[in-house]
């Protein structure tokens, strides 16, 4: 093809894609791109074209296209990562992610905030960000905001936000309703007895006979008594068997002090909260699948609008606690320095690991929203970062356990290197002498008369070995088959770089779960930001730390 004919070919495609319009400088840029002539040449002819194509009416240029047998490419079709929602209108979806303040947030909950948020937004709907906040023991003030910022970090937002406990005194005339109408009681029984009951698909006799009502409950103390569902203590489904309702707590609320003293349970506030704030889709894990069935005759009992329930499989990770149950002991025991360390799957450890949040969203949804139960390795979560980080980190030097290299004759002065192999990220100094470190690794393996090459600098033979290794200077032209050696000039900075590994190995406790090495790093890594992810060559990615001391934490290869 001539340059002309090229043109041709780029116009017609934009005028066509465009409704009949060609735009001048995207047809420019796909020319230059082909054509790779002289932009003082091209421009014109380019011009002259498109303002030839600009003249035809859109059926004509689809007939010129045809006749001069143009191939038009269809863009691939993005893959949807979730399924249509069942019984799903535009603008009329509501979804809710319902947290609990006990805890930050980790990988399993993003699971579920991104299905919830996602399907919101592919629907034009609503999403709500509910706070479960009905069990005052294990919550905490500083929760409720530590979990908005973890969402906010994942690109998360939200419609609307509330608080379960904000909405007691309604509860409470909800369970006034079910116990008038005996479709509830107020049991008596201890938590044995009642554990014995329901195992032994027996009624107590407070079913039939307690002549208790909701204002004689509120009176009473912690553990004298609950308010119970009537509902089958015959089914084969356990959950169904008069599960507990209410019971009395005597703790102070994060937020509400000491106001409230009966507290719902989950099956209760879960069924209630999703039907009162206009839930349609209610997602939760299969886990609860077996609730289902008291979800929906609590809501028949209340007269309650019933939402479209789904569930997911939960999100597990091989040699990975996710789940808060899991991951307190860990840290109250003192086995991991905090929620965020980087060897737990909290995001808040994943972030200080170095993992993004586009790669937790690719990942989770990726998992898509089946019931079929999986455990899914570390690797795959990194396989995604991976791609992503691999085009916007910049690159650095780093040599772990340095051994030192003299080169005798070497070319001494400043260099520039590039930040990224193939990425426009510009280039650093590093100025270089006769005195090198290379790592422990590398050095191990060379002996007399070995030709290697510094990494993106020269080559060096070696003369001899001590507690330092001896070279001289070997020319600058590349040779094949000779090793290339990563090094760090005189001019570098300790650097202590954090490697997690998992937590678990057949399911026991990893020693070495967390390991230090230690090295030196080119200086320029000085000029880094704290919490900047960059590769250091050869070694991994890395995310940078400055707080009292400049340390790498290891992200992955």
């Amino acid at each position: 093809m001539n340059l002309e004919e090229i043109a041709k070919k780029y116009a017609l495609l934009n005028a066509v894609k465009y409704e009949g319009r060609a735009n001048l400088k995207a047809v420019i840029g796909k020319v230059m791109a082909e054509a790779k002539g002289d932009a003082k040449e091209i421009i014109p002819i380019v011009k002259k074209i498109v303002d030839e194509i600009n003249q035809l009416s859109l059926e004509e240029q689809k007939k010129e296209i045809e006749k001069l047998g143009i191939k038009i490419e269809e863009k691939k079709k993005e893959k949807r990562k979730l399924p249509p929602l069942p019984h799903a209108r535009k603008g009329e979806v509501v979804t809710r992610f319902p947290p609990e303040p006990n805890g930050y947030l980790h990988i399993g909950h993003a699971k579920a905030a991104f299905i919830d948020y996602e399907y919101a937004c592919m629907y034009n709907g609503i999403f709500i960000l509910r706070f479960d906040d009905t069990n005052p023991v294990t919550e905490r003030k500083e929760f409720y905001n530590a979990q908005k910022e973890d969402l906010k970090w994942l690109g998360i937002d939200w419609d609307k936000e509330y608080r379960t406990s904000d909405n007691l005194p309604k509860h409470y005339e909800l369970a006034k309703k079910l116990l008038d109408e005996g479709n509830a009681y107020i049991c008596t029984c201890s938590e044995e007895e009642i554990s014995r009951n329901r195992k032994e698909m027996r009624a107590c006799n407070c079913r039939e006979k307690s002549l208790l009502s909701w204002n004689d409950f509120i009176r009473m103390k912690e553990g004298e008594a609950v308010v119970r569902l009537k509902g089958n203590m015959t089914s084969q489904n356990t959950a169904m068997r008069d599960p507990v309702l209410f019971r009395i707590i005597e703790y102070p609320h994060p937020i509400h002090g000491t106001r409230f003293r009966v507290w719902p349970t989950y099956d209760f506030y879960g069924a209630v909260e999703d039907s009162l704030s206009g839930v349609t889709h209610p997602f939760r894990s299969k886990e609860y699948e077996l609730r289902d069935e008291v979800y929906f005759y609590l809501l028949d009992c209340l007269e309650l609008r019933k939402p479209y329930l789904m569930e997911f499989s939960r999100l597990d990770i091989r040699g990975m606690p996710v789940s808060k149950r899991k991951i307190k002991p860990l840290i109250e025991k003192g086995i991991v320095s905090g929620w965020d360390d980087p060897r737990l799957p909290t995001l808040r450890g994943l972030r200080r690991r170095g993992i993004l949040p586009e790669a937790i969203r690719e990942f989770v949804l990726s998992q898509g929203v089946s019931k079929a139960e999986s455990i899914v390795a570390f690797e795959n979560i990194e396989a995604v970062n991976r791609k992503i980080l691999d085009a916007r980190a910049k690159r650095y030097f780093f040599v772990p356990q340095p051994i030192e290299l003299h080169v005798e004759k070497a070319i001494e002065g400043e260099i520039e290197l590039k930040y990224h192999p193939s990425e426009d990220m510009g280039k650093r100094k590093v100025r270089v002498g006769n005195t090198f470190y290379i790592p422990k690794e590398d050095a191990l393996k060379l002996k007399e008369g070995d030709v290697i090459r510094l990494k993106d600098l020269y080559n060096v033979k070696i003369k001899g070995m001590d507690r330092k290794i001896f070279g001289e200077f070997a020319g600058e032209k590349l040779i094949e088959g000779i090793d290339k050696i990563q090094w760090v000039s005189e001019e570098y900075i300790p650097m202590k770089v954090m490697i997690p590994s998992l937590l678990y190995k057949n399911g026991e406790f990893n020693e070495e779960s967390l390991r230090i090495v230690e090295g030196f790093a080119e200086k320029n890594v000085l000029e880094t930001k704290h919490g900047e992810i960059v590769q250091f060559e050869r070694f991994g990615f890395v995310r940078i730390e400055k707080n009292r001391e400049i340390v790498a934490i290891f992200t992955h290869k």
